[in-house]
């Protein structure tokens, strides 16, 4: 099975309210987008005019108000403030209840979102086993009747998973370094990650990475989907396009700025103080959609084929129109 072209909508939680992104979620569909994806995150990057809707209910919402669009997570961390076996349960009803229509993005998480809740923030290589062995136990309840698990982190007893789909939810791993990466390729559906960043991690590490786990794992690369969240601020004015990506400045701050930060104010407080080239630094901006087209293209020449857009701007509705009317159907013609 060769994985289709797709093109997304990233729904932005730490943005709008609920019932706000649940409309813009509908107009995704409504507008020819072919998935929507949204974070799960406890807290917002930014404190004023932030929010963290739960993914898990608003994705059951969502699955009732639209029809055909898939559904994910970009992504939820399994490890942490769930037990493993609660995401199992939780994406098992989701699948049953919208069967094919949704994917299951995991990451090793970010001290901001667990921190707060009391849980102990440990080394990368940790997380890194956590999500493995997360991974594991998920879809052994997803395959088992009755599951005793002891793992190194993780356990269960006796456990049963007892509302599942009939077709397994894909699980995509969310990665921007070579050791998830090669995971992803080695063992899951899908491998996440974002644009805007280096051209040489893609080329040099990240696509090495992924194609060397294909290889671990005896598998065809054209079966495992590869997602890119890619960055995107186009309006009919420039300067608003850039304007608008001062909200996601955070994105444009370097790991080692925002490592171990584990309170929106104090991220709100780092970003603010970037200038608003920097802020935008991660985005495609513009005026024009063939310039979109033209760097979109870029990515898809990489061998992507899954790219979920993420726009800035709080007039998330003109955006949903313009790219679906002014770009989508010319990056159709693209891969067709």
């Amino acid at each position: 099975m060769t994985v289709p072209f797709r093109f997304g909508y990233k729904a932005s939680a730490e943005q709008f309210a609920p019932r706000e992104l649940l409309d813009y979620a509908v107009g995704a569909e409504e507008n020819g987008f072919d998935s929507v994806f949204l974070s799960d995150h406890l807290q917002p990057w930014m404190h004023d005019g932030g929010h963290a809707p739960a993914a898990l209910p608003w994705l059951g919402s969502v699955g009732e108000a639209t029809k055909k669009v898939l559904l994910g997570t970009s992504v939820l961390t399994p490890t942490f403030r769930y037990h493993p076996g609660v995401i199992a349960q939780a994406f098992g009803t989701l699948g049953a209840m919208y069967p094919g229509r949704m994917i299951l993005g995991v990451g090793t998480g970010e001290a901001l979102n667990e921190v707060t809740l009391g849980q102990t923030w440990p080394d990368p290589p940790e997380r890194f086993q956590r999500m493995k062995e997360a991974i594991l136990l998920i879809r052994e309840l997803w395959r088992e009747e009755r599951v005793t698990y002891e793992g190194t982190y993780y356990s269960t007893k006796d456990a049963t998973i007892y509302d599942r789909p009939e077709q397994e939810v894909p699980i995509y791993i969310g990665a921007s370094g070579p050791a998830a990466t090669r995971l992803a390729g080695r063992m899951a559906d899908g491998w996440i990650t974002t644009s805007g960043k280096a051209a040489e991690l893609y080329t040099d590490k990240l696509l090495p990475a992924f194609d060397e786990g294909i290889e671990k794992g005896g598998r065809d690369r054209n079966d495992v989907d590869r997602m890119l969240e890619v960055k995107v601020s186009l309006r009919p004015d420039r300067s608003a396009a850039l304007e608008n990506t001062r909200f996601w400045a955070p994105l444009a701050l370097k790991p080692e700025e925002k490592m171990g930060v584990d309170d929106p104010q104090e991220m709100q407080r780092l970003a603010e103080a970037l200038p608003i080239e920097r802020a935008a630094s991660r985005f495609i901006v513009s005026d024009d959609p063939d310039e979109h087209i033209s760097r979109i293209q870029h990515y898809l020449d990489l061998g992507f084929t899954h790219l979920v857009f993420h726009d800035p701007g709080h007039d998330q509705a003109d955006f949903l129109e313009l790219y679906g009317r002014e770009v989508l159907p010319k990056l159709r013609g693209l891969v067709a």
